[in-house]
């Protein structure tokens, strides 16, 4: 421990490499030098001399000894990490090897009774980004406790205390995965149907399946992260305080235009980094690219060296986003909805006990205890951020980006927030957050400035920015970027001084261009089995709609008007077929058809409004979801079946209303005689009618942009439902118009009660009485045939739902 204000808390880590002593710089404020340099990696020899905080009177390390291979740092044990910390940095522990660890330079060696043998058909080879080679795990920190692996037994990994390894994690199933040694000598790890399943160098290994461990080979599970060194088993785990980087990251969209400009910065740990800048200069492409939601065309992200784009699958549980809008429902309870996060996220195997507890450690730890009863939308936009950061700290995520959290907020309530960021990166997590607020910037570790175009203009001490850019306010600093946008603000930044001191040793590293794992690769394993998802779903969904008393109403009151509006035509003609006494001719019946019109655009219309809102008003909530394991169809399917059965229920109203008080036929064709028997075929195609419009109604929720943009579809939907459903015209033997009114449900919903009601003869068709339609005829297939192909449309729009859906996915995740 080194008692100077230049010395970060976490300063730089000497260490051996099996060649050599390595120096690496952790992010540090004031830097490390060597020959007067800054250095962030580099091997070190006898002689050499480092300094730390200035390069030319900062503290001193020196380096002494006979050869490269037994040089160590000064005063300290040879092949032992040597931490350097500032005064401050209470409570770190000076990192040390374990005693007996062997020395790199013996390679991948088993137990002394089994032959030794070589990584040849390792795990590694077969994966992207593993092998040899392969980055460090963490760094060059030492693990943070090991474990012997006995030969012939099995060393079984998991949440239970019965496990031979206990992690004692969340994301972590009971019983989770077993290292095992082979009979030739080498080790594998069997996933055990884990919920969250084992990696292997980031990639996912199959549920219940197994991999062979080469000695680069690293294996994650949960936060935890395990290396087999000869026989033992060294464990890194994931604390939260890791560093990020950014490497020369590039984003061209179509037509070569690049967006995102060669961005390169570094974060050390337990840092709090503000990015600000003018609209159009590539914050939230840049917000995507350091999540994975949409990687960069070029460059690397590095997740504590780990590359985050080819391991996303296991470090996207590391990664927490609280995107600008509220990613809750607001109609819950914060406990409520923290509750469902938590049944989503952890794995099934969790108990309620477990999740409560956890739910209640992050209520505490933010504040909110006091509010946990509370229904989201009565809290005020400050508290709604906290909830938003709760559920994403339910799972620990050592990382954390918020885009734009105090967006709307009165400067008392910006001050919380930041504070509230503060407080979460001094906690020991890594905090990057995207705004346009510039009043508390202050309280900040670095200041990422972006300039347009999507190129960095600043990077470095917020206190340092403005002298840096020569303008007293950030308001001058922006108008400079709006008035000389063809100025070379990124070649202003590195030719500067500051970049030499912050930002050099990142971007000296070569750009090269990302090569993406295989889709298959990249998709994580869901926390939870499909049913359980869906389950979980419906009853938040359930939830959700039994909260908002104004949305139960509606779906009484709807169906009810729109049955009695209906009753209104000619309340006491039939809905039989006319026919003249004395002549015998048929004599047309229009209160059949109108009714019937009546009835099918109130069906058309109340199941469209159900759902034409539902999903764009959750996009913001899905986008995170399906990023945490989330299953689309799942998610689909909740929507489809508690819409459904409203929906339905809202047409059996509909039904019952309209026909109940009038005469109808005796005979149904499907379901015998009676009139009960003739009201329920008559209501059923209305019922169905419903569903396929509320599936409709899905496809453009899915389709629109923002929520304004549904009500004028919806309302061209039902007028389009009005002219297509055969009552107004002849449909039959118009060329084009009918064909074209077979993609409209309402057609088939109409014929189909019309098979029943004997259309063809309640509304002949005077000028050709022998051009009779098809789909009215008086037969039960006839009824049959329209009622299928009511449901296939319906069918159909939940296909093109799913596939719209994937639009709103992280690109790493589609298929």
């Amino acid at each position: 421990m080194l008692d100077d204000a230049r010395v970060s808390w976490r300063h730089a880590t000497i260490s051996f490499n099996g060649r050599s002593w390595v120096i690496e710089d952790h992010g540090s404020t004031n830097g490390t030098f060597v020959q007067g340099q800054r250095i962030h990696h580099m091997e070190i020899g006898p002689g050499s001399s480092v300094h730390l905080g200035n390069a030319n009177d900062g503290p001193r390390v020196n380096v002494s000894g006979a050869g490269a291979s037994s040089a160590a740092p000064q005063a300290q044990p040879q092949q032992q990490p040597y931490a350097a910390q500032g005064a401050g940095a209470a409570g770190w522990a000076a990192q040390q090897a374990p005693p007996q660890q062997q020395s790199p330079q013996q390679g991948w060696q088993q137990s002394p009774q089994v032959p030794q043998q070589g990584p040849s058909e390792s795990y590694a080879q077969k994966v992207p980004g593993g092998g040899a080679g392969a980055p460090p795990v963490y760094g060059d920190r030492s693990p943070t406790t090991f474990h012997q692996l006995a030969l012939g037994r099995v060393m079984r990994i998991g949440r239970a205390l019965e496990n031979e390894l206990v992690v004692s994690d969340l994301q972590v199933s009971r019983h989770h995965a077993e290292f095992h040694a082979t009979p030739d000598g080498r080790y594998e790890i069997r996933d055990l149907g884990s919920h969250n399943g084992t990696y292997v160098n980031g990639m996912p290994i199959a549920k219940g399946g197994s991999a062979l461990l080469g000695p680069n080979d690293i294996v994650g599970v949960g936060h935890s992260t395990f290396r087999l060194v000869g026989d033992r088993l060294e464990e890194f785990v994931d604390t939260g305080e890791i560093s990020f980087s950014a490497r020369h990251l590039t984003v061209t969209v179509d037509g070569g235009k690049q967006i995102l400009k060669d961005v390169s910065f570094g974060v050390p740990e337990k840092s709090l980094i503000a990015v600000i800048g003018p609209s159009g200069s590539g914050k939230s492409t840049l917000l995507k690219a350091l999540t994975g939601y949409r990687p960069a065309n070029q460059g690397d992200v590095l997740y504590d060296n780990r590359n985050l784009y080819k391991q996303f699958a296991e470090l996207r549980q590391r990664i927490g986003l609280v995107p600008q809008d509220d990613i809750l429902h607001k109609e819950l309870t914060v406990k409520k909805a923290l509750k469902y996060a938590a049944k989503l996220r952890f794995p099934a195997d969790t108990t309620g006990a477990e999740r409560e507890a956890r739910i209640d450690e992050v209520l505490r730890e933010l504040k909110l205890d006091i509010h946990k009863e509370k229904k989201v939308t009565s809290l005020s936009g400050g508290q709604r951020k906290r909830v938003s950061v709760a559920l994403e700290l339910l799972t620990k995520p050592s990382l954390i980006f918020l885009d734009e959290p105090t967006s709307g907020l009165d400067p008392g309530m910006d001050r919380d927030v930041m504070q509230l960021l503060r407080g979460l990166a001094d906690d020991g997590r890594t905090v990057l957050v995207v705004t346009h607020s510039v009043a508390e910037l202050a309280i900040c570790d670095k200041l990422l400035v972006m300039a347009p175009g999507g190129s960095v203009a600043y990077f470095g001490p917020p206190e340092e920015a403005l002298n840096f850019f020569g303008y007293d306010t950030w308001a001058d600093v922006f108008s400079a970027f709006e008035n000389y946008r063809d100025y070379d603000w990124a070649g202003r930044w590195k030719g500067s001084q500051h970049y030499q001191m912050y930002a050099a040793d990142i971007d000296a590293v070569a750009a090269q261009s990302t090569q993406m794992p295989p889709a298959q690769s990249m998709r994580p394993p869901k926390p939870q089995g499909w049913g359980s998802q869906l389950f979980t779903l419906i009853r938040r969904y359930v939830s959700v709609i039994a909260s908002d008393k104004g949305f139960l109403a509606l779906t009484v009151i709807l169906p009810a008007v729109l049955g009695a509006v209906s009753l209104l035509i000619d309340p006491d003609k039939t809905l039989l077929v006319n026919e003249n006494p004395k002549t015998g001719r048929i004599i047309p019946n229009g209160t059949a058809t109108t009714v019937l019109l009546i009835l099918a655009v109130g069906a058309c219309f109340a199941g469209a409004a159900n759902s034409v809102r539902e999903l764009i008003k959750e996009r913001v909530i899905y986008e995170r979801e399906r990023a945490t394991g989330l299953s689309r169809s799942a998610y689909l399917m909740s929507k489809v079946i508690v819409l459904g059965v409203i929906t339905v229920l809202q047409g059996a109203m509909v039904g019952a209303i309209g026909f109940s008080s009038r005469t109808i036929p005796d005979e149904a064709l499907i379901f015998g005689t009676g009139k009960l028997a003739v009201m329920l075929e008559l209501s059923i195609p209305i019922m169905a009618l419903g569903f396929s419009s509320m599936m409709f109604g899905l496809v453009i929720s899915s389709l629109v942009k923002t929520s304004e943009k549904t009500m004028p579809l919806l309302v061209m939907f039902a007028i389009v439902q009005v002219v297509f459903t055969g009552c107004l015209f002849i449909l039959h033997g118009t060329l084009g118009v009918n064909e074209f009114s077979y993609l409209m449900p309402s057609r088939w919903a109409v014929a189909a009660a019309g098979t029943t009601l004997d259309f063809n003869r309640i509304s002949p068709n005077t000028d050709d009485p022998g051009n009779t339609d098809p789909l009215w005829e008086h037969t039960a297939s006839a009824w049959g045939m329209d009622m299928a192909a009511l449901i296939a449309l319906g069918v159909i729009c939940g296909f093109f739902v799913a596939r719209f859906l994937r639009r709103h996915e992280p690109e790493v995740m589609r298929k």
